[in-house]
């Protein structure tokens, strides 16, 4: 019973002596044991001695190459080489695919003209074949038309994204340099985290996750980009689709246009629920790192007298 008692005075000590820590600025995370205050903390952003944030924030404008200048080269490898895999899809490949469509529609179209100027001077044996030809060539080239039109709204999208994962490269450079001038382990409001999270990216800034904020950003610009893509697709099949009803509603043309329609309203219906997914995701992912924000708090790692004699290893973990 007196050993319970023992112990139980020892909590209530250290307890106070936290709390006591806790009002003393110089004390905050502190153990008064200099081999425990001093472990190495545990965390994404290695510190670095390129420690301006203006050249920061300034070459950062390259893709990665804020990484770069703050040593941290595989992060800026990658954002490097997916930037420049976006910007040769959207700015070259893209345009090469327009190319080669109207490219394959001339030979259609030249068609569709050759047949319209028989039909000008057909007799009327002749017209209903001719009409008939003529209709298969307009088709050929109204499919060419459709490939071109989801050609570039999907580049409208991948720019967008493009965009995104640039703003994320450069929220991750300021998040680089923000950890190495003001890396905190001190506990943070769950509360308040879970309140700033409710604009989104502002919970991941209150607690110096800049990284995810602007990766939040980017799925956030991504995704609206595709909702509106996908919606101006919708737009256009569901006016070709009123059109070929009153041309030909029972053609292999018509079902090719009902089949894209209902494919973008998936499409769109998808990446609005995704955007719902990843607003809550991110009031979540705000509310856990407010949590574990003192994770690598040296204040849960403490040495207490041991009442038989030398010492024993106390370990918190706030809940």
């Amino acid at each position: 019973m007196v050993k319970f008692i023992a112990y139980i005075a020892l909590f209530l000590c250290l307890g106070i002596a936290s709390a006591f820590a806790q009002d003393d600025p110089l004390q905050k995370g502190k153990t008064g044991i200099e081999s425990i205050d001093t472990l190495t903390v545990n965390e994404w952003d290695i510190p670095t001695t390129h420690n301006s944030l203006p050249l920061t924030m300034l070459l950062s404008i390259l893709p990665g190459g804020g990484h770069y200048y703050t040593e941290h080269y595989i992060r800026g490898g990658f954002i490097t080489a997916f930037e420049l895999f976006l910007f040769y899809e959207v700015y070259y490949n893209k345009a090469f695919q327009k190319d080669r469509v109207l490219k394959q529609a001339r030979p259609f179209q030249d068609s569709v003209a050759v047949y319209t100027r028989k039909l000008a001077f057909a007799d009327q044996d002749s017209v209903f074949s001719y009409q008939k030809k003529r209709n298969e060539f307009v088709n050929r080239v109204r499919e060419k038309s459709d490939k071109k039109k989801e050609q570039e709204d999907l580049r409208i999208a991948e720019n967008a994204w493009l965009f995104g994962l640039h703003l994320y490269g450069m929220f991750d450079a300021f998040g680089i340099w923000w950890n190495n001038n003001y890396r905190s382990v001190e506990l943070r409001s769950m509360k308040t985290a879970i309140l700033w999270a409710l604009i989104p990216g502002f919970g991941q800034m209150y607690n110096g996750e800049f990284g995810k904020a602007g990766l939040l950003y980017m799925g956030l610009i991504g995704a609206s980009t595709s909702i509106w893509t996908s919606q101006k697709m919708v737009n256009y099949y569901v006016d070709r689709k009123h059109m070929m009803e009153a041309e030909s509603p029972g053609s292999e043309d018509y079902d090719r246009v009902a089949e894209r329609l209902t494919y973008y309203r998936k499409n769109r219906n998808q990446y609005i629920w995704g955007i719902a997914l990843i607003y809550l995701y991110s009031i979540g992912d705000a509310a856990v790192d407010a949590l574990l924000s003192d994770f690598d708090n040296p204040i849960h790692l403490a040495l207490l007298p041991n009442l038989t004699g030398g010492a024993q290893a106390l370990v918190t973990l706030d809940f």
